[in-house]
C-alpha cells in the first residue's frame, strides 16, 4: 500500500513552478507511488498563493495547474475535526488537519514551524529532500 502524504503548499507550489529536485516529487504524485491528500482548506491555499503577483499566472493558469496537474492525482478529504496546534502560524494547522483526518504518513513541508514538531501524534513531518529518500527505498 503506498504511503498517505499530504504536501504543504510551498512543496507544491515549488515543484510544480521550480522544477528540480522537487520535480521528481510531480513525478511521484502522477505515477501515484503515494496517495496525495488534500482538503478543501488546503485546495484554497494552493490557489491563493498560485495566484500571487510574482508567479504571473492568469486565472486560467491557475485553473490548469489545479484542474489538470494536481486534483485528478489526489484523494479528497472532508476535515472533519479542526487543529490549533501551531500558535505562532496558525494556518499551518489546516495541514495538520488534513493529515489526521486522512489517517496520514507523512506530512512533507519546508515549514520551519512544521518541520520543528518532527512527528505530530504518530504523523512524521519531513522535508521534501528526506521525503524523497524515503520513495527511493
Amino acid at each position: 500500500m503506498p504511503p498517505k502524504v499530504v504536501l504543504d503548499t510551498n512543496v507544491v507550489v515549488s515543484a510544480v513552478f521550480f522544477g528540480g529536485e522537487l520535480d521528481r516529487i510531480v513525478k511521484l504524485w502522477k505515477k501515484k507511488r503515494f496517495v496525495f491528500l488534500i482538503s478543501r482548506e488546503i485546495l484554497e491555499e494552493y490557489v491563493r498563493v498560485l495566484a500571487y503577483p510574482e508567479f504571473k499566472l492568469l486565472k486560467g493558469d491557475v485553473e490548469r495547474i489545479i484542474y489538470k496537474e494536481i486534483l485528478p492525482y489526489t484523494e479528497s478529504l472532508i476535515v472533519k475535526k479542526k487543529i490549533n496546534f501551531i500558535k505562532e502560524d496558525p494556518p499551518d494547522n489546516i495541514f495538520l488537519e488534513c493529515a489526521k483526518q486522512g489517517e496520514a504518513d507523512y506530512l512533507v513541508s519546508g515549514d520551519k514551524h512544521l518541520l520543528l514538531l518532527k512527528n505530530y501524534d504518530g504523523l512524521k513531518i519531513i522535508a521534501p529532500g528526506e521525503f524523497l529518500n524515503l520513495m527511493e527505498e
